[in-house]
């Protein structure tokens, strides 16, 4: 069927694809969290794309009831013009290539665990599984209440809280810069700390540290408070103070000899406040998977990255 195309200048208003997609599958399902399972995105994309639509045409095609989400007349009359235009283009056999059918999942993840343990691994991930396409985001670890739009979220907090295991099974442990040492008195057991410049970071208070040390000390009062932890990292190798870091997030520092972790045979071993875990929302198998190949590999990482501390020191 070879229908005539408008005429250049003509005002067509021609919707998104996904748009379309999104519109026919909650329209067929039922549901903004069925149609988001079937396309693998998160129901609050689903219902983005569809309000785009409507606010193109300018009228309502869907209306929520109490049985589901159900067409309005508007919508049943697109409805089949829309299941008509999917159709031709699903014929198309360019339409069809391999790639088309990978699945797309939105992982959530704090800024340094994306940059030091996620991004390291993501050519290992696609080689496990090639029709699964990553959508890396970052969050804001120190702010709550937001709403996550993922399929998998990746969190610092309790993981007991969220039901889920650790990631990593951190600990704790003061680092700095090899120029800054040698402008400091010689650092041989925690109480050295007395007078050095010690970074602050909410993330990684150091309070719970120095109990463990034996030292009844408050918070450091002065100084730049970093709430972030790849920019406390990012102090501590400039020279600027003393961070309180996790090895598996310091690894390349340490490994580079940018940092020295400092007490490695004569200071405790506290584990962080919060720990990384990661909360499957959605995506089905394919959530499930990366989650449980993240806890593997982050797992070894961190072990790693404990285990070598003697060797940086």
């Amino acid at each position: 069927m070879n229908l005539p195309l408008p005429p250049a200048g003509a005002d067509v208003r021609f919707p998104s694809i996904e748009g379309l997609r999104a519109f026919e599958a909650v329209a067929r399902l039922g549901s903004f969290e069925r149609a988001a399972e079937e396309l693998a995105v998160t129901a609050s994309a689903v219902s983005k794309r569809v309000a785009t639509l409507e606010d193109l045409l300018g009228t309502p095609l869907l209306m929520r009831q109490p049985r589901g989400v159900l067409p309005t007349p508007a919508g049943r009359e697109y409805l089949e013009q829309v299941r008509a235009a999917l159709g031709l283009l699903a014929a198309v056999p360019l339409h069809r290539r391999p790639v088309q059918r990978q699945q797309r999942l939105r992982v959530s993840s704090p800024p340094t665990f994306a940059r030091q343990v996620l991004v390291p691994l993501l050519a290992e991930h696609a080689a496990a599984w090639p029709q699964v396409e990553l959508e890396i985001v970052l969050s804001i670890p120190y702010v709550d209440g937001l709403k996550v739009d993922a399929d998998v979220e990746i969190r610092n907090g309790d993981p007991a809280a969220a039901g889920v295991p650790a990631l990593m099974d951190d600990v704790l442990v003061p680092v700095a810069a090899p120029v800054l040492l040698r402008r400091l008195a010689p650092l041989a057991v925690p109480a050295d700390l007395a007078g050095a410049p010690l970074l602050r970071a909410p993330l990684e208070p150091w309070r719970p540290w120095f109990r463990a040390a034996g030292l009844d000390w408050d918070e450091p009062a002065r100084g730049p408070r970093l709430f972030d932890l790849g920019l406390a990292l990012e102090a501590a190798a400039c020279g600027h103070g003393i961070a309180l870091a996790r090895p598996s997030l310091a690894r390349p520092w340490l490994q580079a000899g940018t940092l020295r972790p400092l007490f490695v045979t004569s200071g405790p071993r506290v584990r962080p406040p919060g720990l990384y875990h990661a909360v499957v929302h959605q995506g089905g198998e394919a959530a499930q998977d990366f989650a449980a190949w993240l806890a593997r590999r982050a797992g070894a990482l961190c072990d790693a990255a404990v285990a070598g501390l003697s060797a940086a020191g």
